[in-house]
């Protein structure tokens, strides 16, 4: 499955649920899709229309792999990419990227967002007069305070799911009009267009038994083009319903269907007309499916979104030590799975070396030489830690080190992940014992808790790489945010509250990168692969498919007229 990142939180997801998808054939040898690092940036594939000449009504048939388990998105059981695409129909977004990856200001809710002082750092918020939430209220900086009161991690009782940059802010206060927001920071924060997206209202933020507990069940009160028509658990239904009180261009479909579908079962499912859309990601069958499928398109896109095993670094866990964390890594060769999840539809794929920056950015760098895939060496590694072969796997006094592999059940990528990882420990004497859970308990009993070994999802990546990933690998001993493995240093830490508070672009990529190389000494989580950006979609939907790196605008998806 796969989480999101957001300034305050990044967004995971389980490993394999990450999928996209392209327009038409792609230029890979044999059909295939295109390599993560060969995809042009700032490009989509939607089947772009004028909103005029998209067609009145209709219904979007959409699969998900789980229900929020969370309807507060910044709580910590609410970060899922799963949750971020019903949210983004019915919760403002004050920011979001366009084609190019630009952050630009949304106008639905914001005449303007400015920098209007960096000693000290001030921005201003001017809202859109029109915008109030569903009850009838008006936006408020009220809303404003009470979410930098809540994220901002003074108060432990709030389960928060990261408090970046939030924690940098000093006070919000009422501007020079009823629709200005003045927000004053203590510390600078370099992308600040992150924060209040989402936006929550003002009675979800003040307590933390309502932040906590208040939306499990179902959103309140929301603001978008789209309400909440019927949530259905029993069902793993949810539907949204067009909101005739939205004060923007009205949303052309009637109705958005959220169902949840097993993964092995999309394909299925799309043939049947049970749903218009699934992401392909390094699913062979379901590419190849998607290609054979009449009425069906090939949508290709730039990915965002990576595969990744997290490494459990708590007292408790068997991987505890650092020094065995990279004795394991060095045993797991990146390349193995790239080339044997995405070779037979991705020419050449290549294995991801950066926690930050995706292939085909201007940012990206190789920094993943600590962790050098080297079975030799790792198994020097182990001897040296006292962990001898005895038979066929290691012990130490005594102990067999058996290593407990959490993956998500009924996932085809999950489970190949699971079974290379298992094949090539195996060769330097480790014994991986995989543990499947049901996607709608994976994330919320036992990644969020910290009960694993090892842990293989995906995360995918938001137009902002740094702030959105701080919460990762920031070690606080009050907040795990989302460092599920309880991993990193002072020094590590030092380096993203630098890079976060630099606001010269170069210097702060520059500082990033420093961080990144400690973050692959300490053993935290290995990245796999960078999942292709590629949905198969039903042809006649538009101005929806594989978005790159821009947001989708809700409003003018529909179908052809």
């Amino acid at each position: 499955m796969i989480r999101k990142k957001w300034a305050g939180a990044a967004v995971p997801v389980a490993a394999a649920l990450l999928l996209s998808a392209c327009g038409g054939d792609a230029d890979s040898p044999g059909g295939g899709l295109q390599g993560t690092d060969q995809a042009a940036q700032g490009s989509w594939s939607i089947n772009e229309k004028p909103y005029a000449e998209v067609k009145e009504g209709g219904e979007l048939k959409w699969p998900l792999d789980a229900l929020p388990d969370n309807w507060n998105y910044n709580q910590l059981d609410g970060t899922l990419l799963d949750h971020d695409y019903i949210l983004s129909a019915i919760i403002p977004k004050l920011h979001k990227a366009d084609k190019a990856g630009k952050v630009v200001a949304n106008p639905a809710y914001l005449e303007s967002a400015t920098l209007t002082s960096t000693e000290p750092q001030v921005v201003t918020y001017k809202l859109n007069p029109k915008a109030k939430w569903s009850d009838g209220t008006a936006f408020s900086w009220e809303d404003f305070d009470a979410q930098f009161k809540a994220l901002n991690g003074s108060n432990p009782a709030y389960s928060v799911s990261g408090t970046t940059g939030y924690e940098d802010i000093e006070k919000v206060e009422k501007g020079a009009a009823d629709n200005e927001v003045v927000v004053t920071f203590k510390k600078k924060f370099a992308e600040w267009t992150s924060l209040f997206t989402p936006l929550y209202p003002k009675a979800l933020n003040s307590d933390p038994k309502e932040f906590n507990e208040g939306w499990k069940t179902e959103p309140k009160i929301t603001a978008g083009p789209f309400k909440i028509g019927t949530i259905d658990q029993t069902a793993k239904l949810v539907t949204l319903v067009r909101d005739d009180s939205w004060w923007g261009d009205k949303a052309k479909l009637d109705k958005i269907t959220y169902r949840v579908v097993e993964r092995a079962a999309l394909a299925d499912s799309l043939a049947s007309g049970a749903i218009d859309w699934y992401t392909i990601g390094s699913s062979v069958d379901n590419f190849q499916r998607a290609k054979s499928m009449q009425g069906v398109e090939v949508r290709e896109a730039p990915g965002k979104s990576y595969n990744h095993v997290t490494f459990n670094g708590a007292p408790t866990s068997i991987l505890a030590d650092q020094k065995l964390r990279v004795a394991v890594m060095k045993a797991m060769d990146p390349n193995v799975y790239a080339k044997g999840i995405l070779g037979p539809i991705v020419a050449d794929p290549k294995a991801l070396g950066n926690h930050f920056f995706l292939q085909g950015t201007a940012n990206y760098v190789d920094n993943s030489a600590p962790v050098k895939a080297d079975k030799e060496a790792a198994k020097a590694d182990l001897d040296a830690l006292g962990w001898k072969l005895d038979g066929e796997f290691r012990k130490k006094d005594g102990k067999q080190l058996d290593i407990r592999l959490v993956s998500t059940a009924g996932n085809p990528i999950s489970e190949q992940i699971g079974k290379l990882t298992q094949a090539q420990l195996k060769e330097v004497g480790v014994n991986v014992i995989i543990d499947a859970q049901p996607p709608a308990a994976f994330f919320a009993d036992f990644v969020n808790t910290g009960n694993f070994d090892m842990v293989g999802f995906g995360w995918s990546q938001t137009p902002w790489p740094i702030s959105s990933s701080k919460g990762i690998y920031y070690l606080d001993e009050k907040n795990v945010n989302q460092n599920y493995g309880r991993i990193g240093s002072p020094e590590i830490n030092k380096l993203l509250d630098e890079a976060n508070g630099e606001l010269d672009d170069a210097k702060r990529v520059e500082l990033t990168n420093q961080a990144d190389k400690l973050i692959w000494e300490s053993g935290h989580h290995l990245p796999l692969y960078q999942v292709p950006g590629a949905r198969a979609v039903r042809a006649t939907v538009v101005n929806f498919g594989a978005f790159g790196v821009a947001d989708p605008d809700y409003t003018k998806i529909g179908f052809a007229g």
